[in-house]
């Protein structure tokens, strides 16, 4: 019996006991590879010597000192470098402690942005059916997962929300994937005519949607499309890489691939690869001048926000991955793609095999010629992650990929130390797990 209230009351889960590189063990002895990274997080794998010793460091000099009262080395430190590394004019970072708070401090800039430049009638925020940005009431009522937001629904102010770029299910057979992709960023601005575009604040996206449709990629031209929209219209760009980004997608930035400078961008998960709880929100120029020439104070803020722990291990996770670990994530991703093609591209329910980098998902159908999904009945993410469980893997499942009811699919996302050799075991304990799920 536990005192814990779990993500499901009924779960049994194992108990970990210990990690070394991509692999977990619990207290049976049991290994676990760790093909998803938990949620996309552990990109150095388990028990990097470098990060433990930078966050013992930190905690010799001073675990913790409130923000109101000071700053800290760590802090600043992983400030300048996040700009260093950020393209365009992202020179400004306000640090928190995960995800959601990451998004939900954009949200609340972004309206400060706008309050502070005189359009207090903006207040709209439009996003993506099959999209995710956080459990907070903020980022779920702008976000598009459709079942984690009906129980709250009453509670949150919703976003408007427009079609995913998901040319797997929605490119028409005339269309080349350029048009496709056009013609879906285009509904931003049918929806901003429709609204009224002096209400609005900004449009939300993931530059590579993650847990709640499986790693889907924008086709080429999609954002470019999208800024310019925003740019006609002066709405914020609000990208959030809190799943994507910190070199998942084989750039530390993952909107560093769409030749696009957003106007904020979230990221927390592989900030500092799991060794602590942090995120952050990277700040355009124009939206921290705004603030500084204007009330000069952001309202809002967290007790444990630019925590100096968390901080040094996020500073520790960026010289391993400056150490040669970042560069390689895009070999080792079209690596474990031409694998998993290799082994289950015929498989007869994988109906696609997608993503970027080391950031990749597979969307499992009932019938692979007419992408007919599995019946929202049965709970086959869940039944393949139990049985991945079973044989030492650790995937990351998701049901109602389509439109929130229909569709299953599984997210792998493991740390970047991954070698071939470990992307090849996972690979086949993959298929195997398949064969049984599917039997």
């Amino acid at each position: 019996m536990t005192h814990i209230l779990q993500r499901h009351c009924h779960s049994k889960l194992p108990v970990v006991s210990g990690g070394e590189g991509i692999f977990l063990f619990d207290d049976q002895g049991k290994r676990y590879l760790d093909g998803c990274g938990g949620a996309a997080v552990s990109c150095l794998g388990h028990s990097h010597p470098q990060v433990l010793g930078a966050i013992q460091k930190q905690l010799s000099t001073i675990p913790y000192a409130h923000t109101g009262f000071f700053t800290s080395p760590a802090a600043e430190e992983l400030a300048d470098r996040l700009a260093d590394k950020a393209p365009g004019p992202l020179n400004h970072v306000y640090l928190v402690s995960g995800g959601s708070e990451a998004v939900e401090a954009a949200l609340k800039m972004a309206r400060q942005y706008f309050l502070e430049i005189g359009q207090p009638s903006r207040t709209r925020f439009i996003a993506r059916r099959q999209s995710y940005h956080g459990n907070t009431l903020g980022a779920l009522g702008v976000g598009g997962n459709m079942w984690r937001k009906e129980p709250f629904a009453p509670l949150m102010q919703n976003g408007e929300l427009i079609a995913p770029c998901y040319a797997y299910r929605d490119k028409q057979a005339d269309e080349t994937d350029f048009d496709y992709g056009q013609r879906v960023a285009n509904e931003l601005e049918e929806r901003l005519l429709a609204v009224g575009p002096e209400t609005v604040v900004a449009f939300v996206a993931e530059p590579v949607v993650g847990a709640t449709a499986g790693a889907l990629v924008a086709e080429k031209g999609y954002f470019k499309r999208i800024r310019e929209i925003c740019d006609k219209y002066g709405i914020l760009l609000i990208l959030d890489e809190v799943m994507c980004g910190c070199g998942r997608t084989g750039t530390y930035y993952a909107y560093e691939q769409e030749g696009i400078v957003p106007d904020l961008v979230t990221m927390a998960k592989g900030l500092a690869a799991g060794y602590q709880p942090i995120g952050a929100v990277m700040i355009h120029d124009k939206i921290y001048d705004a603030i500084f020439h204007g009330t000069g104070y952001f309202q809002h803020g967290h007790t444990f926000m630019a925590h100096p722990l968390a901080c040094a291990a996020a500073c520790a996770t960026l010289d391993a991955l400056e150490s040669g670990v970042l560069k390689d994530v895009t070999e080792k991703g079209g690596y474990l793609v031409k694998q998993l093609t290799a082994r289950l591209g015929d498989h007869p329910f994988v109906g696609d095999i997608r993503g970027r980098g080391l950031f990749l998902g597979l969307e499992f159908v009932e019938d692979k010629a007419s992408k007919t999904p599995f019946s929202p009945s049965r709970p086959l993410h869940q039944q393949i992650k139990a049985t991945a469980m079973d044989n030492g893997l650790m995937c990351y499942p998701m049901g109602g990929t389509i439109d929130g009811k229909q569709g299953h699919h599984i997210l792998l996302a493991p740390p970047f130390i991954i070698d071939d050799n470990e992307m090849d075991e996972l690979v086949n304990r993959l298929a195997i797990t398949l064969d049984k799920v599917f039997v």
